[in-house]
């Protein structure tokens, strides 16, 4: 089996126990992405010989005895809207083209001290939003791998490499990962910084994580779960242990909330099909729970916010060079100009609103399972596909996991959407293992019982 493929917890121990190099680990990437690079088109910058340098360092300080952190060695990919003191972060748009940080986001400086590698830079839509890049679906190239962080789902799913970061606004994780068939993991908003990242929305923007394995994100969510000062939505607390946790077997078996939502209709019939199925495989474990009405609401609160910072955030980009951003994006801040301020202010307010009636849903079951997308991963290159699906849980700044556990008619991956509450990252990690296991051994689970107070 080639060192590519490994999970990312299998090829930290290959390192650490030195049965494998950190430089033999990312030859064997760099290998693969040779291989696949020119069909799938993942990369927005990649340097084979400063990734190597960044390995074999990994390897000389193992053999000089020093302590050696969780990603010890493993390759990761990174967005390309994550400052890069080595590399370029150009954000997916003309107008960034050539911009070299004077110093690395939060997210790569705790990677790089965890011991990881970074491979290179994974292509995102234009400054992470809409108007696709180059990159293409690794299981069809006519088909589109989703957005915004398209490079680093379709990086993983490629065999590439076995993690990579994202970042999500609005569908930007969770609906890559189920057009490319990974695990795609947007934690609570704030669980991890977003210093050095380029900023849409502050109530909106996530960070996210595409993995091979649900242990895999937990390991390197886990990394990254820190306070940091310079993300003031982050706050001082304990580490999560989310490998811990993740890797537990569930005190009761888990019962999940089968939600629609206010979108359904917009689900095509190759997913109403596979949900069907799942649900039926699940039997007891999952029952059908409609949201209460004030949800439909939420899309448009979402859109409100979205394009109002979207204005804000991007104001500078549209000042010295609106001829060059998309007609999309153009449309975009052009239309949060013209939002009122007491309208946004109301959309932000009622988060918390949302929670709380989502809380209602959470004291009775362990998760909501709703569609990560409308379906398979649509063809043609034109369009990154519908984050609509996404929308309510980004707005509520809910965890969310998206588990390859379904597929359409086309044979093409779609994912499953597990949501849980906010700050319960650990916990809907583990209830995410459980499903994929459950559905990879093909037997129906053991009768759910209630839940019980405090569990």
């Amino acid at each position: 089996m080639s060192l590519a493929s490994l999970s990312a917890v299998e090829a930290a121990e290959e390192v650490r126990s030195g049965r494998s190099s950190a430089e033999e680990l990312a030859r064997a990437c760099l290998d693969r992405i040779a291989e696949a690079e020119e069909r799938v088109q993942a990369w927005a910058f990649l340097d084979p010989e400063h990734a190597l340098a960044q390995a074999r360092a990994a390897d000389e300080a193992r053999r000089r005895g020093e302590a050696l952190g969780p990603l010890h060695g493993v390759p990761v990919g990174v967005k390309d809207v994550f400052d890069t003191e080595d590399m370029p972060t150009e954000d997916g748009t003309v107008l960034h083209a050539g911009r070299r940080p004077l110093r690395d986001s939060t997210v790569v400086r705790l990677l790089r001290a965890a011991g990881a590698v970074i491979l290179g830079k994974t292509v995102t839509t234009e400054l992470a939003v809409y108007a696709p890049g180059k990159t293409r679906n690794p299981h069809d190239p006519g088909r589109t791998p989703g957005g915004s962080s398209s490079g680093s789902a379709a990086a993983v799913a490629a065999g590439m490499v076995p993690l990579a970061v994202g970042s999500q606004t609005n569908g930007s994780v969770i609906r890559p990962a189920s057009f490319c068939g990974v695990v795609g993991f947007k934690p609570s908003h704030g669980l991890i910084s977003r210093a050095g990242a380029l900023k849409q929305s502050r109530p909106l923007d996530h960070v996210g994580i595409f993995a091979r394995t649900v242990a895999d994100a937990a390991l390197i969510a886990e990394v990254l779960a820190v306070h940091d000062p310079e993300d003031p939505d982050t706050r001082p607390r304990a580490r999560p242990g989310l490998r811990r946790v993740a890797a537990e077997e569930p005190p009761l078996p888990p019962r999940l909330a089968f939600v629609k939502g206010p979108v359904w209709d917009q689900a095509e019939p190759d997913a109403r099909a596979a949900f069907a199925e799942l649900a039926g495989f699940l039997g007891g474990h999952a029952a059908e729970v409609e949201l209460p009405a004030v949800f439909a609401e939420a899309i448009g609160q979402h859109r409100i916010i979205m394009e109002s910072d979207l204005a804000v955030s991007f104001a500078p980009e549209y000042e010295r060079g609106r001829d060059r951003l998309s007609a999309r994006l153009r449309g975009m801040i052009e239309d949060g100009r013209r939002h009122l301020a007491g309208d946004y202010i109301r959309a932000v307010a009622r988060i918390p609103i949302f929670n709380r009636l989502l809380d209602e849903v959470f004291a009775e079951y362990d998760a909501i399972l709703t569609p990560a997308t409308a379906g398979e991963a649509p063809k043609g290159l034109e369009s990154t596909g519908s984050p609509v699906f996404c929308t309510i849980w980004t707005l509520c700044g809910t965890p969310a996991v998206s588990v390859p556990v379904l597929q359409g008619g086309s044979g093409m991956p779609i994912g499953a959407q597990l949501v849980g509450a906010r700050g319960n990252d650990a916990r809907l990690l583990r209830t995410a293992r459980w499903l994929m296991e459950a559905v990879a051994k093909g037997r129906k689970p053991a009768p759910a019982r209630r839940r019980r107070a405090g569990r």
